[in-house]
């Protein structure tokens, strides 16, 4: 259970800000669509485009597939034309997350955001200090964590930032790790090495929670593809 101090939002609000903040990154940098992208190495921007119009669009349409798995949609289309064809999506995305909770409706707005901000630093653009998309991404990425943690059959860990803190795992915690909000969502979705996880600050042996940082889609990446955050 997470207490913060940065106040919660609707989940079609928080999702809402990353797709008009795209849009806005989209338009000034029009170089940007052809950019690779480090964090995603198989994929250009467009091509993160893509994919998050295509699960919006299943989302909302009803699917069962972990978001993660289902395909992006035939590419080849202009930049306008995938912001005109996301925005229809507005008003069923906010249908589908006004109804009971389900874990897709947070995987959902963690997914965006993750991609906002591997874009953001691409194009050299300040990653944010906050966004109402942190709330809800952590809180689902540490239970994430948690099950991986279980999987393994490691000790709980305690994960802390300001104005919030998780138990990820069982029973008392064996270790803390404590880190700006934008470091543990990084941690927690594959973009930082293990090098740089452990230089986060730690309480216990960092190296005991390894294998649990992939899990899921994620994975640690074995090169650096970005900076810890700088405030």
């Amino acid at each position: 259970m997470s207490t913060a101090l940065w106040e919660k939002v609707p989940h079609h609000a928080a999702y809402r800000t990353t797709r008009q903040t795209l849009r806005e990154l989209f338009t000034a940098h029009p170089g940007a669509p052809g950019l690779g992208v480090p964090a995603c190495p198989d994929w250009r921007m467009v091509d993160i485009l893509n994919h998050l119009v295509s699960v919006n669009r299943r989302m909302v349409h009803g699917t069962e597939i972990p978001l993660w798995e289902i395909p992006s949609e035939p590419s080849g289309r202009r930049v306008d034309e995938l912001f005109a064809d996301w925005a229809t999506l507005d008003e069923g995305t906010r249908k589908r997350l006004e109804e009971p909770y389900k874990l897709q409706h947070s995987i959902l707005v963690m997914d965006a955001f993750s991609h906002e901000v591997d874009i953001r630093n691409v194009l050299g653009e300040p990653v944010p200090a906050d966004h109402p998309s942190y709330p809800i991404a952590l809180d689902l990425l540490t239970l994430g964590l948690g099950l991986s943690v279980r999987s393994h059959g490691l000790p709980a860990l305690r994960l802390e930032t300001d104005g919030a803190s998780w138990v990820s795992g069982d029973g008392e915690p064996a270790g803390t790790v404590r880190g700006h909000r934008h470091d543990l969502l990084r941690m927690l979705t594959g973009r930082r090495t293990l090098e740089q996880i452990y230089a986060l600050d730690w309480k216990g042996e960092p190296a005991t929670w390894s294998a649990a940082f992939t899990w899921g889609p994620f994975q640690v990446p074995e090169a650096a593809t970005e900076s810890p955050f700088a405030g």
